[in-house]
């Protein structure tokens, strides 16, 4: 296990690991570019005021050395005193120039990350339910919150800040070659230490900034899962497991953050020591040049400010570069989500549907999750409207994944699914969606008022369309007791009310909805005798009428079914009703027995 480094101690560089490089940096910032691009005025405007800040910025030092030579050496104060004059107004126009050109990119760069963060949310939606199997919810977060949170940043800064540092460069290196070739030669001197320091530094600090982001996004992913597994955790009394687990996933961000940060520290001690260096050849060089009158001392004056400035835009290059490699990093992951490919979408002659009758056949579908292996085989039901097909079998036998492909968040890999006639695949699916009701054994509700999440189920209900859904689903009676009725507000999952009450709620839900179809994952195992019996009412009312399949966990249920599909390893073995299975003796009459016995013991 990798603990966190003592501290105090230098976390050792974590060599033997996986080297992790952006895949396509340039590409990265040309999808950047895309959602900046819809803004081109404002750019313009942007780059306009930047070379604007970046001209009179360079002409401080010039202006200086224009005074020493033609003002203050031959004693013109008055025109000296102008000079300064104008000089305070240049960098006043400057410091205009620099506001407006930051105050635009702001505005621009938060409209960008604003879309950005609404079509990662939207594409959040847009992906199937098996992208998120195998995928911690937490590191999602984690691209949502803190990676477009980061490219944010570094918008607002440091696309300004590079444009400027090249820009004054440049404009610096064209003065000095106008001013004094050979002085420009001898200061250009650093430029391959600079180059050689900045490679190295570079090649190191984009992939530290990579593991930084990846292991950030596993640290989120883990705390979001322990703290949702918190009730498990402290029934196992697995605390301490759970710290170290954290400890050693926080110890890989630390060691990953440590270097990033170190070699990044690197850039300006760097660029500090070479600006000493070049300001004492400058000094040194100068000086006798300016003895030997080969260049006035105004030049010289100019040529060691722009010295001493020569280094600063490359090391704002350099640091707005690490920064810019961390947004991209960034970046990456959340247009690595961006280009997933998305639920598929509806066959060219999908249509909607209303008004089903609610037929429902399946007939020799075969489905697998994975490639080489087979959940279900051959499976063939037919449900007749208004007919209540419980599924019963055991632990994997393929019972949920029938609900998945009903729903069509699968499809077959072979077979045919049709309701009243037509062929799911010629159905969109949020049509078909809407035609059917899910109650499931993990009941989600978001956190607002009871009121809006009865309501969630037909958005255009009315408060006594919600309220009778509640009386039907026998809500209703504890909904008036709590404190504020039906505006009492839920917190997040539904914590505050019991699972019974959770589930009462899911009940009232789908019965405003009003689906043709019911999908029910019965949910009673864990609920108290009485509230077993508030439910089986509410199920009761909201089955009638309507095709309903139902995995089957109680014998009431299972033996109030008109048929009982049973079965095992993926196959339909038995169906028939309970009378009929029964006398059959079969796979059924021994699960059937098996229930009996555990609904017997105390």
């Amino acid at each position: 296990m990798n603990a966190a480094a003592a501290p105090g101690k230098q976390p050792s560089e974590p060599a033997g690991r996986k080297k992790i490089r952006p895949k396509d940096g340039w590409g990265t910032i040309v999808k950047i570019g895309a959602y900046l691009g819809k803004h081109r005025a404002l750019l313009v405007m942007i780059i306009v005021m930047t070379v604007f800040s970046s001209i009179l910025g360079l002409m401080g030092p010039y202006l200086l050395g224009w005074a020493i030579d033609h003002y203050f050496v031959p004693g013109d104060y008055a025109g000296l005193a102008g000079l300064i004059m104008l000089l305070g107004a240049f960098y006043l126009l400057q410091s205009l120039a620099a506001w407006l050109q930051n105050y635009w990119m702001i505005g621009v760069a938060q409209e960008a990350v604003s879309t950005m963060r609404k079509d990662l949310f939207r594409q959040l939606h847009r992906l199937p339910v098996s992208y998120y199997v195998k995928r911690q919810h937490g590191d999602m977060m984690s691209r949502v919150t803190h990676d477009i949170e980061n490219v944010s940043q570094t918008l607002n800064t440091s696309v300004i800040q590079l444009l400027s540092s090249l820009l004054t460069f440049t404009g610096m290196l064209g003065l000095m070659l106008w001013l004094s070739p050979l002085l420009t030669v001898i200061t250009l001197t650093i430029i391959p230490g600079m180059v050689l320091g900045m490679k190295w530094i570079t090649a190191r600090t984009g992939k530290y900034f990579k593991e930084q982001q990846r292991d950030l996004g596993q640290l989120n992913g883990f705390v979001e899962e322990s703290l949702s597994a918190h009730r498990i955790v402290k029934s196992f009394s697995m605390e301490e497991r759970m710290i170290e687990a954290f400890v050693e996933r926080s110890g890989r961000l630390k060691v990953s953050g440590y270097w990033a940060q170190t070699y990044t520290g690197f850039i300006p001690k760097l660029m500090n020591m070479l600006n000493n260096v070049s300001f004492a050849i400058i000094a040194g060089a100068g000086g006798l040049l300016a003895i030997n009158g080969l260049v006035s001392v105004g030049i010289l004056v100019t040529f060691a400010e722009y010295a001493r400035q020569f280094t600063r835009p490359l090391n704002d290059l350099a640091n707005q570069f690490n920064t810019f490699l961390s947004a991209i990093a960034g970046a990456e992951r959340v247009f690595a989500v961006l280009e997933e490919d998305g639920e598929e979408r509806d066959e060219r002659n999908a249509g909607e549907i209303r008004n089903i009758q609610g037929d429902v056949v399946l007939e020799n579908v075969s489905f697998a999750y994975e490639k080489g292996g087979q959940t279900i085989r051959d499976v063939t039901i037919h449900a007749r409207p208004g007919e209540t097909v419980a599924l019963v079998g055991p632990t994997g036998a393929g019972k949920t994944t029938i609900f998945q492909l009903l729903s069509r968040f699968y499809d077959p890999d072979e077979g045919e699914i049709r309701i009243d006639g037509r062929p799911t695949g010629t159905m969109t699916r949020s049509s078909l969606r809407r035609q059917m009701g899910f109650v499931l054994q993990d009941v989600f509700l978001f956190e607002g008022t009871i009121r809006d999440n009865i309501r969630y189920g037909r958005l255009d209900a009315t408060d006594r369309d919600v309220e009778r859904a509640a009386r039907d689903a026998n809500a209703h009676s504890f909904i008036i007791k709590l404190p504020h009725g039906y505006d009492t507000m839920l917190q997040a999952d539904g914590a505050g009310i019991s699972q019974g009450q959770k589930q009462l709620l899911s009940i009232a839900r789908t019965l405003l909805a009003d689906p043709s179809i019911l999908l029910l994952d019965e949910a009673t195992s864990s609920i108290d005798t009485v509230t077993e019996v508030r439910i089986q009412e509410a199920l009761t009312r909201l089955m009638k009428g309507r095709t309903s399949f139902v995995i089957a966990h109680r014998l009431n249920t299972i033996r109030q079914a008109d048929r009982i599909i049973v079965l095992d390893q993926g196959r339909v073995i038995e169906q028939g009703s309970h009378a009929e299975l029964m006398e059959q003796e079969g796979f059924y009459y021994e699960l059937n027995k098996g229930l009996r016995e555990h609904a017997a013991q105390p």
